[in-house]
């Protein structure tokens, strides 16, 4: 009979959870696309963006951004509200007077996280990647306003392993490089050398085309041999975009591309990795901090106090925006180097864990 019971009240904490968790998501996005329709709404007409891009391409797709987003805060205010309202009402008292422990208590509460947590991250591994692209190239036509894409000067960069190159400039207009150069080595010895005086690269193909070129081969003895030749066509693993490529690329990946396109920028020589991993580990680490604001949420307003609702609520938007400013410090550390990646964007779950627990503590049993 008593687990009939602890049953009953399972479910309806899961569904008082639940229900009130996608209630504030709908609530608060819409208050999110009225503020963001008004900010942007000149650009748009400025730019006679279509009324069914603005609607199917650009807020379809925002509204998922938004709310996988805020998720951890979405769950934090909706377990405070709730939970508050339950305390008020004396529901707590009278569940945790008829025998059922504070710990048994918050088993409801982390199932619904699970749930939420789940959900959040499917959310970000296969649903917004497609939908951030969509986004952002509605974005860039829109309503951003692009300086003109400059020219790339002295790049040197590896395309795969043992394979360099080097050109001396890049016009983005026609795709061109000038004094553009192929280096392939074999370890540490040199095997070929290609230069020319331009190359240019034709999108309809994927290929290079070398003007007025010279190829030097070496031998194991350190003879050349050398080839000449007005033109020559040649296939190589890189694209005019990886040139002046946005960080903000990786949002439309999921984990096991950002994955791969971090061991391809390491291949390739690149020093502006750590924002990729921190999008990686944050793939990973995010969805916890939905089991934190949750223990911290429910522990705090279980108390009936003084204040009531309000109370509870200000001290825990108090507590969350905490949270994410400090997440937001230490991304921003791991990004000029004064952190690992990896130590920045968990640092705020453990810190934060640890609060959760102190709170938990003290909370009524």
């Amino acid at each position: 009979m008593k687990n009939a019971g602890l049953k009953i009240l399972d479910r309806y904490i899961i569904k008082k959870f639940l229900g009130t968790f996608f209630y504030s998501i709908l609530l608060i996005v819409s208050i999110a696309v009225i503020f963001d329709l008004a900010e942007k709404l000149d650009n748009f007409m400025e730019r006679e963006a279509p009324f069914r891009a603005v609607i199917f391409d650009y807020y379809l797709n925002f509204i998922p951004y938004f709310a996988v987003l805020f998720s951890p805060l979405f769950t934090f205010i909706s377990v405070i509200y709730f939970t508050s309202r339950m305390a008020y009402n004396t529901e707590i008292i009278a569940i945790l007077s008829s025998g059922v422990s504070f710990r048994r208590l918050l088993r409801p509460y982390f199932i619904s996280a699970c749930i939420i947590a789940a959900f959040s991250f499917l959310m970000s591994d296969i649903v917004l990647p497609g939908s951030n692209e969509k986004r952002l190239d509605f974005e860039e036509r829109y309503y951003r306003r692009q300086a003109p894409r400059t020219n790339i000067r002295d790049l040197h960069k590896q395309i795969m392993p043992g394979v360099y190159i080097y050109f001396s400039s890049f016009v983005h207009t026609s795709n061109i490089a000038y004094y553009f150069s192929i280096e392939e080595f074999d370890g540490n010895r040199l095997v070929s050398k290609t230069t020319s005086d331009y190359a240019t690269y034709d999108s309809t193909s994927n290929k290079w085309t070398l003007r007025q070129y010279v190829t030097r081969h070496y031998d194991e003895d350190g003879q050349q041999t050398i080839e000449r030749g007005t033109s020559i066509d040649t296939t190589l693993n890189v694209h005019p975009s990886e040139f002046n490529r946005r960080e903000s690329i990786v949002e439309t990946m999921s984990v096991r591309q950002i994955g791969e396109f971090i061991e391809k920028q390491r291949m390739q020589g690149a020093d502006n990795i750590d924002y990729f991993l921190i999008e990686r580990y944050s793939r990973i680490a995010f969805p916890f901090s939905t089991f934190i604001l949750t223990l911290i949420g429910m522990s705090l307003s279980s108390r009936k106090v003084r204040g009531g609702i309000g109370f509870h609520i200000g001290l825990g938007l108090l507590l969350s925006f905490s949270y994410i400013l400090f997440m937001r410090f230490s991304t921003m550390f791991a990004v000029s180097g004064l952190l690992s990646p990896l130590i920045a964007v968990w640092l705020p779950n453990l810190l934060y864990a640890l609060i959760a627990l102190v709170i938990y503590r003290l909370a009524p049993k």
